[in-house]
């Protein structure tokens, strides 16, 4: 069985030594548990990119010179990376900025077909990337967004869901994986459920890419969105994934050079798939450093990646759990669960948790984690998160849990 070798650490520049910055100076330890928001990354990704501006830094699919042609070979390479990772064909990947991005164009794009009486099916652990599109779209246009709610165990309420998605419901967009709670939705079965009554489905994969195999055929969604940051990759990447006649069907939403094939004074034609969503010049370095991060990735292998961050996470909840007064938000220990430990400890408020484990050199986020609903539904003021990725082990959550405990004496708990 393959496992995750500990010696991958010497991979990060920024976990091999100490980081840049004022930090060096006063010599802190540098344990990173913040990989929910955006991973670190490593020298192979760092070196494809340093390797795009020193050997053939040139825009793509416009130049007939070498660079400019080499510049596109490796673009498109990236495409097709990508798309074998997620096992889509390559015209089907679209690439943005990230998933923020790919979730506002798709909103933008699709809700122009939308009218009063049609209706958008959320839930109430979206990030706000994946509901202020919507929400505001609602306003502008008149269709009716709903929300699934949760069970007391932190699960997508399947039956609320059977309820709310109907013959009116045109979309379904859902996290597969929650930021906050770690929550793991039958994001498969839902497409069923919403196919079974004529809806699409939009899969949020920002906390699942790169953490779990991923297979838009088999998992049967419409589109899918994730971003390069949060596996490894550059930061300013992402990608929108859309089955090919959902794609042609859509109206793309920006304009401009790239995804145009014919333009005069009266009309224009767009560009064939992918390129028609590409307007513009490309993050180029960056998508090359994601097509680094999907071969570094799968050379670990995705089973074993999901294994040593679900033997971490299932560590991390037994020794936070022993901490009095601690309450861990999410699903119970031994469920499927994303890296992601949220959890609250007494009355200390996230931010000053956070501030105390930074003073310990132990980097996690404290708040909302950019989804206020959820909290708000869940009734707290927010939480302090750890999460985890291929390049944390034991003794990091032994160092999380040693400064909780110096939280909990500060604030005599």
């Amino acid at each position: 069985m393959t496992r995750i070798s500990p010696s991958i650490r010497r991979d990060f520049p920024m976990l091999s030594g100490l980081p840049a910055g004022r930090h060096r100076e006063r010599r802190k330890p540098f344990v990173f548990l913040d990989s929910a928001a955006s991973s670190q990354t490593p020298d192979q990704v760092i070196g494809a990119q340093d390797a795009f501006y020193r050997e053939c830094r040139a825009n793509v699919h416009r130049g007939m010179y070498p660079a400019s042609e080499e510049a596109t070979a490796r673009l498109e390479q990236a495409r097709s990376r990508v798309a074998g990772f997620i096992n889509a064909a390559p015209e089907e990947v679209i690439f943005t900025r990230g998933t923020t991005e790919s979730l506002n164009l798709l909103a933008q794009s699709w809700s122009r077909v939308l009218k009063p009486g049609d209706e958008v099916v959320l839930t109430v652990m979206e990030h706000h990337s994946n509901l202020v599109p919507w929400q505001q779209l609602a306003k502008e246009r008149g269709f009716t967004v709903k929300f699934i709610g949760l069970t007391p165990e932190m699960d997508l309420d399947l039956a609320e869901a059977a309820r709310l998605i109907t013959p009116a419901t045109k979309l379904v967009s859902v996290t597969h994986i929650s930021n906050v709670l770690g929550t793991v939705n039958p994001v498969k079965e839902l497409a069923a459920m919403a196919h079974a009554r004529g809806a699409a489905i939009v899969i949020d994969a920002a906390q699942s890419a790169g953490h779990r195999p991923l297979d838009v055929t088999e998992l049967d969604c419409d589109f899918l969105a994730f971003s390069g940051h949060k596996m490894l990759g550059p930061t300013g990447v992402g990608i929108l994934y859309g089955k090919r006649r959902q794609l042609e069907k859509l109206p793309p939403f920006l304009y401009g050079g790239d995804m145009i094939k014919e333009v005069r004074l009266e009309d224009s034609v767009w560009n064939d798939l992918p390129w028609k969503f590409e307007a513009g010049t490309p993050n180029i370095g960056g998508i090359i450093g994601l097509g680094a991060a999907v071969d570094y990735l799968e050379r670990l292998g995705l089973d074993a990646i999901r294994r040593h961050e679900r033997e971490l996470t299932a560590y991390a909840m037994k020794r936070l759990a022993a901490v009095d007064q601690i309450v861990l938000h999410g699903p119970p220990a031994g469920r499927d669960r994303g890296g992601v430990v949220s959890f609250t400890l007494g009355d200390i408020h996230p931010h000053d948790m956070s501030s105390i484990l930074a003073d310990q050199g132990i980097c996690v986020r404290g708040g909302h984690h950019c989804a206020m609903p959820l909290i708000q539904y869940l009734k707290l003021n927010g939480t302090t998160r750890a999460s985890f990725g291929i390049y944390n082990d034991r003794r990091d959550i032994d160092a999380l849990v040693a400064a909780v405990k110096t939280a909990a004496k500060i604030f005599k708990i």
